[in-house]
């Protein structure tokens, strides 16, 4: 693994591998054990689109294994004035060891791989969320232990968190099932490789029919980052797309529920849902855990 671009790009192996450093890498977090891995190492972070979770995850990330995180806004790179990315990718090669992005366009991480001489991780693009995928299997598999005969489904948009939920799950192993409007479906990319799982996917409009014995129930925001003027008519296209009791009801009983946050309580999720399942804040908190994992595998001696 040279870089974390998609989930399409990885293996099952090379996934589970991630998941097992992640782990190991939590207990010594927990334990009080320094696991200075990256001793002397720079990562880059160029964010085009704001962050909470990310910005923290990664800079405490950094410093807990021993390097050092540079925040680059967009206001604060020549390439938010119109420099090419090849450039800027052969300039940031010289200067860091790693570089993490969060942008729009899934093709701007592909090219600061391809220009580039260092590690690029995609901290989210239009297209995918690698690093959120990898610590909701981080959190499933501690939940549930495995990922055999599990199910999750996702209610919403067929966005970048479908997406990569969908390649990632099936992927390990786990069946997945998508209730999304006909005219908010995933990309045609990741449907086509859905096929190769005919018994493990599903993708209606029907809500219950998804959740039906669902082990894990997933919902994002109506409307992201950069769709604000569209806000409007995503609440009329996803009014009927909500993790609530109804939902719930028809999931398997010792179903979570995730969420990769922030939340719109009472849009796509209940507050009396979300404040029931707090593991949605384990998920969260295994964002630092799972990316520490991905810095390492990419960035360690």
């Amino acid at each position: 693994m040279k870089h974390l671009l998609k989930l399409l790009d990885l293996s099952e192996g090379e996934i589970l591998d991630i998941l097992n450093l992640a782990d190991q890498l939590k207990y010594e977090k927990k334990h009080g054990i320094e696991h200075h891995l990256l001793k002397g190492k720079t990562l880059g972070m160029i964010f085009q689109k704001s962050s909470t979770r990310t910005r923290v995850s990664f800079e405490t990330g950094m410093y807990q294994l021993g390097g050092q995180a540079l925040f680059l806004s967009s206001r604060d790179l020549q390439i938010g004035r119109g420099e090419p990315v090849d450039d800027t990718a052969k300039v940031l090669s010289r200067y860091l060891d790693g570089i993490m992005i969060r942008t729009f366009a899934q093709q701007e991480v592909e090219d600061l791989a391809k220009y580039g001489s260092i590690p690029v991780i995609n901290g989210l693009t239009d297209f995918a969320h690698p690093c959120q995928v990898l610590a909701d299997l981080m959190t499933i598999r501690e939940y549930k232990g495995e990922f055999d005969n599990l199910k999750l489904a996702f209610v919403g948009d067929g966005n970048n968190m479908a997406n990569s939920l969908i390649v990632g799950c099936l992927k390990v192993g786990m069946s997945v099932a998508i209730a999304c409007p006909k005219s908010h479906r995933p990309d045609n990319g990741v449907l086509e490789f859905a096929k190769a799982y005919p018994d493990k996917f599903l993708l209606t409009d029907d809500v219950l029919e998804a959740c039906k014995n669902a082990d894990v129930l997933y919902t994002d925001v109506w409307a992201s980052m950069g769709q604000e003027g569209e806000a409007e008519e995503r609440k009329k296209a996803f009014k009927d797309y909500q993790i609530n009791a109804k939902t719930l009801g028809v999931a398997n009983k010792d179903a979570m529920v995730l969420h990769c946050l922030p939340a719109h309580r009472g849009e796509e999720i209940t507050a009396e849902v979300i404040d029931a399942h707090q593991e949605i804040f384990d998920e969260a908190e295994n964002r630092l855990h799972a990316q520490k994992a991905v810095l390492v595998k990419l960035l360690a001696d």
